[in-house]
């Protein structure tokens, strides 16, 4: 689905336009570089931070990307069967938009603090299987140090012990879970 939606997007694009549908819920337009966008999409030759003093790489697949001014705008597109709950856009997929901040940061992006989730999900099922959807597009404020500080944690947790299982934490319970069944 998010192949389709890309070369969706691509059309307007080349327009130097936004999709009619987020005119008006995301600043600025589509980055016009075909080419450079094609290859952030690619995790393989897309935007990467490394990290000498962590001796770490963080690396990702951008979906796509506005311009608004002189900065760079992370979008990522989210298809799903349903509505997205309030208060999960942040709770979810805050640290991947932070992420993608740092990368584009760290590349010599200029980014504001403002990230948009676009969601696809469907409404009505018509005949042939044809499907309408509902596309909401939702504002995430985001911060390339908080990234930062979560790799860094990350190399931490990875290069120290194995921490504690804690009743509180889902995926400790999550792992409870699978242990229990072997």
């Amino acid at each position: 689905m998010d192949n389709v939606i890309k070369t969706y997007f691509d059309k307007f694009r080349i327009q130097g336009k936004l999709p009619p549908e987020i005119e008006g819920k995301v600043k600025g337009k589509l980055v016009p570089d075909l080419e450079l966008v094609n290859k952030w999409r690619n995790w393989r030759t897309g935007l990467e931070y490394e990290d000498k003093e962590l001796g770490a790489t963080l690396f990702g697949a951008l979906d796509d990307c506005s311009v608004d001014g002189e900065y760079y705008v992370p979008l990522d597109y989210k298809t799903r069967g349903f509505a997205p709950n309030q208060g999960d856009s942040e709770k979810y997929y805050s640290n991947q938009l932070n992420c993608y901040a740092l990368l584009l940061k760290e590349n010599g992006y200029k980014v504001g603090n403002i990230a948009y989730l676009i969601y696809y999900y469907p409404n009505t099922v018509h005949e042939n299987g044809v499907v309408n959807f509902n596309i909401e597009v939702v504002a995430i404020n985001i911060d390339p140090e908080k990234a930062k500080l979560t790799l860094t944690q990350a190399v931490d947790l990875l290069k120290g012990p194995l921490p504690e299982k804690h009743s509180d934490c889902e995926y400790c319970s999550w792992i409870g879970n699978l242990e229990s069944l072997t």
